[in-house]
């Protein structure tokens, strides 16, 4: 195990210039314009999975780095991708925000925790759905963290995403050491049937699910808003590298074996809209990671999947810009060589301490001898206990139910802001 670290307390976010976009993007190839800094024409295009050879990162990333010099210079190539990537995703305008109407039901209390399912609305007739782990401690005004956990696609057990044992076991240990914490449906995954996973606007819909998560979040009254986390694995880790791009809300993120420059995400929910290349951007996850700064951020690699290289290759560049910034002991990379593609014991605890130091969470009682953190307090639930929607309480009559009604309302949505 290698980690790459130093530490420091939370600094102030780099506030982005807002949400507009000069031109908004298609996916008409015609629409060419000059790529910043490198001379050559680009279209809004497509990056999807392994779009490029890790040598070709090197090199592009190199590129990358030869456009600014100063914080300034890193300042205004920032504000470029992240309108890159809203307008990518279509996002801008930025949909009007709806009245959340929260659904909270079942509540359980367990060891330290306990547990709510959940569902509000994204857009009027728009549902995410989830699951609310909060800490049994008095709740008091703004006393609480709060860490978002989007999942990735891993499949079973206990069918898989927000339902795994480990995701079960992260939430409930994060819930008893202090956080409020939300894990929530992929668009297509779990509860989340109102738009198929695969779809053409699932990118920009996840994103949205986000933004709006982290207003739920925040609607509760125990919620501090300067201590709010997030972080995933996989496809969970491409949704925390885009919403800490585009919402300085987020204090500390931890993207988990997803940080890669050559390796752009593997389903259209990742890298199916042009969020990396457009007709006035070009970035890589990455770069997008490096988004971050100077806010804290633990990268969490391994050595089988596209993440071997991150120590070498990704993690530099990253830690570049937070020196730029004057937050290099914000960054830290926990690389896992002999580990594989997954948010595993060894992964969670390094996430753990991570937030621990960065969000004022208490693992007291919870630490074995050797350091590690015990979770076989959590409760692993069946699936259809975690669900908020049943025959009993089904999803309401007004609910968009096609593709077109759903596409529907985010472009009425885009249209009312």
């Amino acid at each position: 195990m290698k980690l790459n670290a130093t530490r420091s307390s939370v600094s102030q976010p780099l506030r982005h210039t807002g949400m507009a976009c000069a031109v908004l993007l298609s996916s008409q190839i015609g629409l060419a314009a000059e790529t910043e800094g490198t001379g050559e024409k680009s279209a809004p295009q497509l990056c999807q999975g392994d779009y490029q050879t890790p040598e070709a990162a090197q090199a592009q990333l190199a590129r990358f780095a030869k456009t600014y010099s100063d914080l300034d210079g890193w300042k205004k190539r920032a504000a470029t991708i992240r309108e890159g990537i809203l307008c990518g995703a279509g996002l801008t305008p930025p949909p009007g925000k709806c009245a959340l109407n929260p659904i909270l039901r079942d509540r359980r209390e367990y060891c330290g925790y306990s547990v709510e399912n959940v569902a509000f609305e994204s857009l009027p007739g728009f549902f995410v759905t989830g699951n609310l782990y909060r800490p049994l401690t008095a709740p008091g005004p703004q006393c609480h963290a709060a860490v978002l956990c989007p999942h990735g696609h891993f499949p079973e057990p206990n069918g898989g995403g927000r339902f795994r044992d480990d995701m079960q076991k992260r939430c409930a240990t994060l819930a008893r050491a202090g956080a409020v914490v939300f894990a929530y449906d992929m668009v297509g995954w779990g509860e989340s049937q109102q738009y198929p996973h695969k779809g053409p606007k699932t990118l920009a819909l996840q994103l949205w699910n986000s933004l709006r998560s982290v207003d739920f979040l925040l609607s509760l009254a125990e919620v501090d808003p300067k201590r709010v986390a997030v972080t995933g694995a996989s496809g969970g880790g491409t949704q925390t590298l885009l919403l800490t791009a585009v919402d300085d809300r987020i204090a500390v993120s931890i993207p988990v074996v997803m940080v890669s420059a050559h390796f752009f995400g593997g389903c259209v929910c990742e890298s199916g809209m042009p969020v990396h290349q457009g007709a006035k951007h070009e970035t890589n996850n990455a770069e997008i990671s490096a988004l971050a700064a100077p806010r804290p951020q633990l990268i969490i690699s391994d050595g089988i999947d596209w993440t071997k290289n991150t120590p070498n290759v990704e993690y530099p560049y990253i830690r570049n810009v937070y020196k730029l910034a004057g937050a290099e002991a914000n960054v830290e990379n926990l690389h896992l060589p002999n580990e594989g593609h997954d948010y595993g014991a060894s992964k969670r605890k390094g996430a753990y301490d991570f937030l621990a130091r960065h969000l004022g969470l208490s693992f007291d009682g919870q630490r074995a001898s050797d350091g590690t953190i015990d979770e076989s307090f959590a409760v692993i639930e069946a699936q259809d206990k975690m669900h908020v929607f049943s025959p009993l309480n089904p999803l309401p009559d007004y609910a968009a139910k096609s593709i077109e009604a759903v596409e529907a309302l985010l472009q009425a949505a885009s249209r009312k802001h």
